[in-house]
């Protein structure tokens, strides 16, 4: 065969040598001859042989379509997301990454050439160039490098918080009611105390009548959600919820000179902590979904969200919660943004939500007993029909290579291809930790995030409630916004009369704070998404 009666862009006639090579190779590579613009992946792998004439490539505008990346433990499934990663960024795309195991920060440096990396690349046929890329490092709760991240518990939700605190269905309703409480009264749950002493309150003698209407709330149940509330604090918890509230718009950011700024969020500090992690990278996507407006299908997407140890996040998930996750799934890819879950098999990862993930890279899977035997055949089945013995390849692939099926540009399955991948371009490994702080210290946001707010919310008003209560017998539960934070030390009688009504609401506490972060209707109940995270206004 010769190049003119090949397949167009990418069908090989050969390799060294080489009789034309077999139809389905043809049809491989035919499947990947993309003509608008698209990340290169690797070169095929076929019949023992790294084929670098045909290239597997992913289209751009399909990496909204979501993705899995999965393998054991070993075989390259972090150096995959950094090459992804590094050619969105190239590419104009932002890009978030959980960084687990704290080597994927090394994406900010320029890679280190050496026998390795100049082999692989002679492989696949890459122009290797080391080069970084711009990024931002964050850090949950500030532990650990990085720029803080912070939820308050009321944008949190009551049921993402039911799964970190893990509360069972009853538990969490219960939970549910006292976020709706708290959102009608304007009594701001901004960190675990403010929770505590609502949670207290409505068990009180005075404030159980205040849930009456509505389904009250049993104390025993009240009990088990302060012994979880404690336990939780005493491992450590406390600094995640807070403010300054992190605000999730900072992730689609693009650097100066075009490229798609790459937020790293280092977690090492915090991988004994996995319930809590998966379930706050939860809230960020459930945030980006609130907030970003519809786009429908775009040249390219807006955000790729790498989603590290998915199988956490599924873990002991009620049915509700599932299918929350899979609408949200499902609808983001609306707003521009593709979603990759990385995990060890596509067992770990629901049905419903595996059907919406359009692109595949499957590292090697272990066969050692008799659970990776089924687990192996499962993920076989999960595939397009394929010319490859696929349980076979699959226990046979080495490091930094993958099984490969993606959405073409028309949205069908592209073939399946067995790749060996190219080398990324960024140091595989991670920077120094003197130099990540400096980063941290220099960026642009650090003065907006680094330093906690400690205002007053539903801990303080509560805490001046019961104070008044025991000079004033007959004060009233909360039902309104309370006490404007400006009027603290005066006294409250000839202030509030003298004050028009617009005066007492524009300058109080509670309406500044739910303007600024939660979008609520003037200080009274806040509008919740699907995961009750509560919807703010940019």
């Amino acid at each position: 065969m010769t190049d003119s009666e090949a397949p167009p862009a990418k069908a090989p006639e050969g390799v060294s040598g080489a009789p034309a090579l077999p139809r389905p190779v043809l049809e491989i590579a035919s499947g990947y001859a993309f003509t608008g613009p698209a990340l290169d992946l690797g070169a095929l792998l076929w019949d023992g042989r790294c084929l670098p004439d045909v290239q597997i490539r992913i289209p751009l505008p399909m990496l909204n379509r979501h993705g899995l990346v999965a393998g054991a433990t070993g075989t390259g499934k972090t150096k995959t997301l950094q090459l992804i990663a590094e050619q969105l960024s190239a590419q104009g795309v932002p890009v978030f990454l959980a960084d687990v195991k704290g080597d994927v920060s090394g994406i900010s440096a320029p890679g280190q050439e050496n026998d390795k990396v100049r082999a692989r690349a002679g492989e696949v046929r890459q122009e290797w160039t080391p080069a970084g890329f711009p990024c931002e490092f964050y850090a949950l709760g500030g532990m650990g490098h990085g720029i803080p991240v912070r939820a308050t518990i009321t944008s949190f939700g009551p049921v993402l918080l039911a799964k970190v605190l893990q509360l069972n269905q009853t538990q969490e309703q219960s939970l549910g009611l006292i976020f709706h409480y708290a959102d009608q009264k304007g009594l701001e749950l901004v960190d675990l105390k403010d929770l505590r002493a609502v949670v207290t309150f409505l068990t009180s003698d005075e404030g159980k009548s205040e849930l009456k209407g509505i389904g009250g709330l049993s104390t025993a149940t009240a009990g088990v959600i302060l012994r979880s509330l404690t336990a939780f604090e005493a491992q450590g918890m406390s600094p995640f919820f807070g403010e300054p509230e992190f605000d999730t718009s900072e992730l689609s950011r693009v650097a100066g000179d075009g490229r798609g700024t790459v937020s790293v969020l280092e977690l090492p500090a915090v991988q004994d902590k996995p319930q809590l992690f998966s379930t706050f990278l939860m809230w960020l996507l459930a945030d980006l979904f609130h907030d970003l407006p519809e786009v429908g299908d775009v040249d390219k997407p807006k955000l790729v969200f790498f989603f590290d140890e998915a199988h956490l996040l599924f873990n002991d998930a009620s049915k509700a919660f599932l299918d929350a996750i899979t609408q949200t799934v499902r609808l983001i890819r609306s707003k521009g943004v593709g979603v990759f879950f990385v995990t060890q098999t596509p067992k770990d990862v629901p049905g419903d939500v595996l059907a919406q993930l359009g692109n595949r890279v499957q590292h090697a899977l272990r066969a050692f007993t008799p659970d990776d035997q089924k687990a192996l055949k499962s993920t076989v089945k999960t595939f397009p029909n394929s010319p490859y013995d696929l349980e076979e390849v699959l226990t046979a692939l080495g490091t930094g290579e993958a099984v490969i099926t993606v959405l073409s540009e028309k949205g069908a399955p592209t073939p399946v291809a067995a790749t060996r991948l190219r080398a990324p371009e960024s140091l595989m490994g991670p920077v120094d930790p003197a130099a990540l702080d400096r980063a941290v210290e220099q960026s642009p946001l650090y003065g907006r995030y680094a330093e906690a707010v400690d205002r007053e919310s539903a801990y303080e008003k509560l805490t001046a409630r019961e104070a008044g209560a025991a000079s004033s017998p007959a004060s009233a539960a909360p039902s309104a916004p309370a006490e404007p934070a400006s009027s603290r030390g005066r006294g409250r009688k000839g202030d509030d009369q003298d004050s028009s009504v617009v005066e007492q609401v524009v300058g109080s506490g509670v309406f500044k704070s739910l303007a600024r972060s939660l979008g609520t209707q003037i200080g009274r109940e806040i509008t919740r998404s699907i995961f009750g995270t509560a919807r703010r206004r940019r």
